[in-house]
């Protein structure tokens, strides 16, 4: 006898109601071709038997897993997460389940987490991180499922992506330090060959000074701090330059600067002016509290969802890189 609610399986469905292992699956798959009577009673053997149908093998049938693959860098940083949240959410309203993997920012691990959730057979992968190698890339070309970046863009622009204008974002926080009368302006980074940083960041920074007629002094960009531990050797960095503002890239990496400095007899925003960019919890609980680049996170996430929902069902983009509107906060760490 069948344990009604733990172990039921296809061919306890077909037994009860006395059908083919191929009925049952018609139905399960949502195939139209079953009588109506007929698909009553399998669905409500299925009810009775708690019959849970496995979605890989549903794959097999309709060739959609109803899975899609998340790779974050660190399912710790509140940034990523909310991005996680926004993907949930909307791949929850159109019916899919997430696989989440976490690659601690390290690319061999990324390229494994996209050739594993492959070989599982997902519909879609959303990617989120900040760099993409050249194996990541060829990774991602492998998988012949359709990849949609979020919070992240490749240098050449050719995977779906969606997330702020970073170039113009950049520019304008640096342009408003220059206003302020700041002339040595640090930019803090996470890397020197991340294509966010590289092609889109550091560019709107070199923008805002070009116009401002202010020289670009590459002493004055720092790309070592990934944490808050190495945000304090960079906050050491920019007092020996002697900067007096600073434009980073990471809300954790921001407040150890702020901390840093503050440690050290320094004011803020007197002694240094700070301008973060992912406006999360980070930004709110320092003393005084990080003005900041306010990125729509959750919503970023929806839309790569969103976006990637379309591509799974072979629907043409209007448009594949996506940006949605961004604001500046203004709190204590500006003057």
């Amino acid at each position: 006898m069948v344990d009604q609610k733990k172990n039921a399986t296809i061919y306890d469905v077909a037994e009860k109601v006395g059908v083919s292992l191929a009925t049952v699956s018609r139905v399960v798959n949502g195939n139209n071709n079953v009588r109506a009577s007929t698909r009553e009673k399998v669905l409500q053997a299925i009810d009775d038997l708690g019959y849970q149908p496995n979605a890989v093998a549903r794959g097999l049938a309709s060739k959609k897993t109803t899975t899609i693959g998340v790779v974050m860098p660190d399912v710790t940083n509140v940034f990523y997460s909310e991005l996680a949240r926004g993907v949930d959410d909307v791949a929850q309203m159109y019916q899919y389940d997430a696989l989440l993997t976490n690659t601690d920012d390290d690319q061999n691990r990324a390229v494994t987490a996209i050739k594993n959730l492959s070989t599982k057979q997902v519909d879609g992968i959303i990617y989120m991180g900040t760099k993409l190698s050249s194996q990541v890339l060829k990774a991602i070309e492998a998988t012949n499922v359709p990849v949609v970046l979020a919070g992240s863009v490749a240098a050449d622009e050719q995977l779906p992506s969606v997330n702020i204008d970073y170039v113009a974002a950049f520019e304008a926080v640096t342009t408003k330090l220059i206003n302020h009368g700041h002339q040595k302006i640090a930019l803090v980074l996470g890397s020197e060959d991340r294509a966010i940083d590289q092609s889109f960041r550091l560019v709107g920074y070199q923008q805002a000074l070009a116009k401002a007629g202010l020289d670009y002094d590459k002493n004055l960009v720092f790309a070592k701090a990934r944490t808050y531990a190495t945000g304090q050797n960079q906050a050491a960095e920019l007092v020996a330059q002697g900067v007096t503002a600073a434009v980073v890239y990471d809300d954790e990496v921001a407040v150890s600067i702020l901390n840093y400095y503050q440690d050290h007899g320094y004011k803020v925003p007197e002694d240094l002016e700070i301008i973060t960019s992912n406006n999360t919890n980070f930004s709110i609980v320092s003393r005084p509290e990080l003005s900041s680049i306010n990125q729509p996170k959750y919503d970023i996430g929806a839309v790569a969802m969103r976006l990637l929902t379309k591509l799974m069902n072979g629907e043409k983009l209007e448009e594949s890189q996506i940006h949605l509107p961004y604001t500046l906060i203004k709190r204590g760490s500006t003057r």
